[in-house]
């Protein structure tokens, strides 16, 4: 059994806290523990001190460590919305968490866009009025940097109201939302994100040892702590703040908006997007508090270059690789591949790290077990990286667990590029998922298709569906070799669907490196 997950962090908890009974965030009132497995309860006591652990007719005992940790694990509970308490008793020390229930818990994760809440989304009012769900718990973890892993985090549960749900991720609550109405279980949502965040912040340190980039993100940081004095940026952060004031005072006194308050600049070892910083203070804390499986909307920080989009399909599957081995379990894994965004495409491909690593998305859908990705290329918005349509990605989402996780009889997603195969002057594509069959979503013809000979030249192509396929050809090019579709920022009206209404996701046939930047 692992034990890592508890036993490292001890320190940064104070050694005050060792004398008495005392358990994770997580476990607090209003919680949801996973039904079928055998769910980890841990936290801390006297050292040797006999534990109890107690719910629903089950009642498990261990001796705490010599460093105080204890862990036990539950038997195996079916779904149950009966609120019932979880009791911990060590000596005379005893801690009660009320209103338990027992379903599915999904871990919601990500950068800015998954960050975003509920409060942001499309049609707010609306979705605030109809947010009654006490069967479907929320949980979001305090945003922390750390460079070493901690033991525990910061948050709470809370119960799905009108009056809780505008402050929660917008795709983790859709996401759950549909979940619940498709199990009828109870939800809990575990959300632990930080906008403008990369990869590496949420990786082991340890893992990213192969990858050059992270490598050299990380020297980066360390040049720059190397640098960095405490004393001199309190001398800089007085004379600034201090010019703040005398330029707040003005503006208030003339009737106007006072300029944005000055920040100290902290260690860059301790900024948040150092590599592992973020896994330290806001994953590590979380394992193994049992789940079903986590969700991911990030990316946009790694789209910042040719080289780290095409790197992001590796450093995905070492996040994927790792947490699953923090939980010694094979979780499912659904991200969100990036949507649409900037100016419109003008040309028939369209080379950008956005489009880029779209197909690495693509490429870890293809070929990561129990993984996916739900395709967005149709709800972005041209001046706007946060879209607000979230309904539509937490349904995606949705309908990925659903079918791959939860066995039901539905469609998960849209079509799914798998081979081409030449056919005279033209390239015939054929997919997966298609569902009930392919459409020209809003009527043929279909769009944002190129086509190029050896020559790399890519041109606008004719494409037709035949069938459950794709033929594609042009006047232009009689000895075709690749085919690429909505390739670019943002291919606006691009329009391959699924009869059963989920896009095509953006792909390529060929493997041609991106022109140099």
């Amino acid at each position: 059994m692992k034990l890592k997950f508890v036993l490292s962090g001890l320190l940064l908890l104070g050694m005050t806290g060792l004398a008495e009974l005392k358990l994770p965030a997580l476990f607090s009132d209003g919680m949801v523990l996973q039904r079928d497995q055998q769910v980890a309860v841990w936290g801390w006591a006297d050292p040797g001190a006999d534990v109890v652990v107690s719910f629903a007719g089950q009642q498990k005992s261990v001796k705490a460590n010599p460093d105080g940790t204890f862990l036990v694990r539950l038997d195996t509970m079916k779904a149950s919305a009966d609120p019932r308490p979880l009791a911990v008793r060590a000596g005379t020390d005893a801690v009660e968490v009320k209103n338990v229930l027992v379903g599915e818990v999904w871990l919601c994760s990500g950068q800015s866009n998954m960050q975003m809440a509920v409060a942001a989304a499309d049609n707010f009012k609306a979705e605030q009025a109809a947010a009654n769900h006490p069967l479907i718990r929320m949980f979001t973890t305090v945003r922390n940097a750390s460079p070493e892993p901690l033991a525990d985090c910061r948050g709470s549960w809370s119960v799905c109201t009108p009056e809780s749900v505008g402050g929660f991720s917008a795709a983790g609550y859709f996401f759950g939302r549909e979940i619940q109405q498709a199990l009828g279980v109870p939800v809990g949502l575990i959300h632990s994100s930080w906008g403008g965040t990369c990869i590496e912040a949420w990786s082991p340190l340890e893992s990213l040892a192969p990858y050059p980039l992270a490598m050299k993100t990380k020297a980066g940081y360390d040049a720059g702590a190397r640098k960095f004095s405490a004393a001199a940026e309190e001398e800089r952060f007085a004379k600034v703040h201090a010019q703040w004031q005398e330029k707040a005072k003005t503006a208030t006194a003339n009737g106007k908006a006072a300029p944005r308050e000055p920040q100290r600049r902290v260690n860059p070892r301790l900024n948040q997007n150092y590599p592992a910083n973020l896994y330290n203070a806001m994953i590590h804390p979380l394992v193994p508090y049992g789940m079903r499986g986590a969700i991911w909307y990030q990316g946009e920080r790694n789209a910042k270059t040719y080289a780290s989009a095409m790197e992001y399909r590796a450093l995905l599957e070492n996040l994927v690789t790792r947490w699953r081995a923090d939980w010694n379990d094979e979780f499912p894994f659904y991200a969100v591949q990036l949507v649409n965004y900037k100016a419109p495409q003008t040309k028939p491909v369209e080379n950008s790290a956005w489009a880029c690593i779209r197909d690495s998305f693509l490429n870890f859908h293809k070929e990561v077990p129990h993984a996916g990705i739900a395709v967005a290329i149709d709800v972005g918005m041209e001046k706007n990286i946060h879209p607000t349509n979230k309904q539509a990605v937490g349904f995606r989402l949705a309908r990925q667990a659903l079918a791959k996780t939860y066995g039901l009889d539905v469609v998960p997603g849209g079509p799914i590029y798998r081979s081409m195969k030449k056919d005279g002057d033209k390239i015939v594509v054929a997919f997966d998922d298609i569902g009930a069959g392919l459409v020209a979503q809003g009527g043929a013809p279909l769009k944002r298709f190129a086509i190029a000979g050896a020559d790399r030249n890519f041109v606008e192509a004719k494409a037709v569906i035949a069938g459950d396929t794709v033929v594609v050809g042009s006047d232009q090019v009689a000895d075709p070799v690749a085919v690429r579709y909505a390739w670019a920022d943002n291919p606006v009206g691009c329009n391959l669907f699924n009869k059963d209404g989920f896009p095509a996701s953006p792909f390529r046939t060929d493997d041609w490196a991106p022109a140099a930047e």
